[in-house]
């Protein structure tokens, strides 16, 4: 085990595809940081929970707690929320007029919906994306290569090909989100004029490693199949995170930069931090040391990984269609 870094910042997102609150702490479990993601705006026409990667706009609102949420708050239980507009107004999701709201707002047909009963799974499925869907997804154009997903387990894309997002959750993929401040200078360095504002990427933790994690880039990266100890929780990083076209949409105070889509596609394969999980149920903290210990995989199973991840490139070349909601997986 050794120091790799610090927490130096923490956000919950109220509302997927909605700007979220900065927590100086959150509790941390199972399904992710405490009371994240407890509603979406689901499309109407399409029957589907829907993003910022369709509709851009979600991402010039913002959504926070009404009050601190209870212990309670997750699938089946989601906490009052307030949305703001662009305009400044706000409206609350008790109040009737919020589904009128945002239609007026998205020009489109939606309504706000809680995180819905574990045990209620047909509203966490969804129609299949087009090719077309798919290439405005990762701000490709049409003829443009998809990123290559057989890294992920093929369990996980099989779920992402019956859902909209995992059951019991409204993130895309993974609970856990994780970048570092380094990545976000190097992205910086190597994209001039564009504003790799930590925002855009919407973490759970944003680490501070520049000064334990050596010449590495990409810090986060080195993490992936090892154990991340803060003092009242674990985190096990998985896999990089696939980005999608959502960091180059305008937010508040951060304009419209396709380049960095672009760039992200060039530099380092469509990725940008990485996906994890809660290994060890708890707390976080802005602040909190964060100690690694590596993954003990041995090389029989390094070996099996990779005759794995061959076998999925093929079946993946054979049948994306099946697959094809899983190439939507970045945390928005």
């Amino acid at each position: 085990m050794h120091a790799v870094g610090r927490i130096s910042g923490i956000w919950r997102y109220p509302v997927k595809s909605m700007g979220g609150q900065r927590v100086s702490t959150a509790g941390v479990g199972k399904l992710g940081l405490h009371a994240d993601r407890t509603w979406a705006v689901r499309d109407l026409e399409k029957n589907a929970t829907t993003s910022a990667k369709r509709l851009a706009g979600l991402l010039l609102c913002t959504a926070r707690y009404a009050l601190p949420p209870p212990p309670e708050a997750g699938p089946g239980h989601a906490p009052e929320v307030l949305i703001g507009f662009p305009d400044g107004s706000e409206i609350s999701s008790s109040d009737p007029e919020v589904h009128a709201a945002l239609s007026s707002y998205l020009d489109r047909d939606v309504e706000l919906r809680p995180l819905p009963p574990i045990e209620d799974r047909d509203q966490y499925r969804g129609q299949m994306a087009s090719a077309a869907d798919l290439h405005n997804y990762f701000g490709l154009d049409a003829g443009e290569p998809l990123p290559d997903l057989s890294m992920f387990p093929v369990k996980k894309l099989a779920e992402l090909s019956r859902y909209i997002t995992p059951v019991g959750s409204y993130v895309d993929a993974y609970p856990v989100h994780v970048i570092t401040e380094q990545t976000l200078r190097t992205m910086t360095g190597l994209t001039p004029g564009s504003d790799f504002d930590v925002r855009r990427f919407r973490p759970t933790i944003l680490v501070d490693a520049a000064s334990t994690s050596g010449t590495s880039d990409h810090p986060e990266t080195d993490w992936c199949g090892g154990t991340l100890h803060a003092p009242l929780a674990a985190l096990k990083p998985l896999l990089p995170t696939v980005r999608c076209v959502m960091p180059s949409h305008a937010q508040p105070e951060l304009r419209r930069d396709r380049q960095i889509t672009r760039s992200i596609a060039a530099h380092t394969n469509h990725c940008l931090g990485v996906y994890g999980t809660v290994i060890r149920s708890g707390e976080l903290r802005e602040g909190d040391p964060l100690d690694f210990v590596p993954s003990d995989r041995s090389l029989l199973a390094a070996t099996a990984g990779a005759g794995a991840m061959r076998v999925k490139r093929l079946l993946m070349k054979a049948g994306t269609t099946a697959i094809t909601r899983g190439l939507k997986l970045q945390q928005n």
